[in-house]
């Protein structure tokens, strides 16, 4: 499916300096939308601003104030609200803040859309959501009981998009990413996402370190999809009111990856086996054929090409 002119377009990108954030930027200038980035940078990277400069429109500021979000939706047609705090072992270790930024903010975001007019928020939720279920594929309508905090801060999030929807007519878009990866991706600190941490180690000459035996197995889906889908589902008219899997429907084990990874960089190397981390789920693979429906997406980027788009930010 095309994607319909959105030329002059006002679209919001909340938690633009992020990873996802900044591609999404990128894709909306390209199709010559008017970009609004909203970040605090708590998580964000000004460095993925940087090519931007000029280009955009940038509100610094938290999504945890009403007042800071309703300044940054006036005008706006279209929000991507990608602000959250991520990674489930943070959310463990800090479960108010996580709920806090990622329920309450996202609260406020829905508020904002609705005074200020905005004609569809497209929403980043999580396979978080699945949860407990061990069915594969994941499917939605078919989820389990949360795992973390930040799973159940993603749950809540499609439970108000409900809710808004139901109560105010808006138009709301959950998109539950699995995996996402590609260029930009931070590989520094201790949440960071398991290919860029995997990368970082073996250009340091470092073993990556698996948690758990490595048997668990995740579907990775590169950047540039997750853009189209974004884009996609704020314009397509079948959209609203649902939650989609963003997802490549393929699967890997994390003991794949990284002797795919270390194959890829040169490392002299094997992992290093380090015990399993509360919180995650040991099998997540999208059917992503309710997006493919709901408004024409699907995967086209198989995980060695997107490894390989990806190295070369690593290098």
């Amino acid at each position: 499916m095309d994607i319909p002119d959105i030329s002059n377009k006002v679209v919001v990108v909340t938690g633009g300096a992020g990873f996802i954030g900044s591609h999404l930027s990128d894709g909306l200038l390209a199709r010559g939308a008017k970009v609004r980035v909203l970040d605090n940078f708590e998580t964000g990277r000004r460095e993925n601003l940087a090519h931007l400069q000029g280009k955009i429109e940038l509100i610094e500021g938290d999504i945890r104030e009403l007042e800071t979000c309703q300044r940054a939706l006036e005008g706006a047609d279209f929000v991507l609200h990608q602000a959250a705090l991520g990674s489930v072992p943070r959310s463990m270790a800090t479960p108010a803040n996580s709920l806090a930024t990622n329920v309450g903010g996202t609260a406020n975001i829905f508020t904002a859309a609705r005074d200020q007019k905005v004609q569809r928020v497209v929403y980043a939720s999580s396979s978080s959501v699945y949860g407990t279920s061990d069915k594969l594929p994941k499917r939605e309508g078919e989820e389990g009981e949360p795992m973390s905090p930040y799973a159940l801060s993603k749950w809540m999030n499609e439970e108000l998009a409900r809710t808004y929807a139901r109560c105010y007519d808006m138009e709301l878009v959950g998109l539950r990413y699995f995996n996402v990866y590609g260029p930009r991706q931070d590989p520094n600190g201790a949440y960071a996402a398991v290919i860029p941490r995997f990368f970082a180690a073996c250009r340091r000459g470092e073993a990556p370190a698996i948690f758990g035996d490595g048997m668990q197995s995740r579907d990775f889906t590169f950047i540039d999809d997750v853009v189209r889908a974004n884009l996609l589902a704020m314009t397509a008219s079948g959209a609203p009111g649902a939650a989609y899997n963003i997802g490549a429907g393929g699967r890997t084990t994390v003991k794949d990856l990284a002797e795919t990874i270390i194959k890829v960089t040169g490392f002299a190397g094997t992992p290093a086996y380090q015990d399993p981390r509360p919180g995650d789920v040991k099998h997540s693979m999208a059917d992503a054929s309710r997006a493919k429906a709901g408004f024409g997406w699907e995967a086209t980027t198989d995980l060695e090409t997107g490894l390989a788009s990806a190295a070369e930010y690593y290098v």
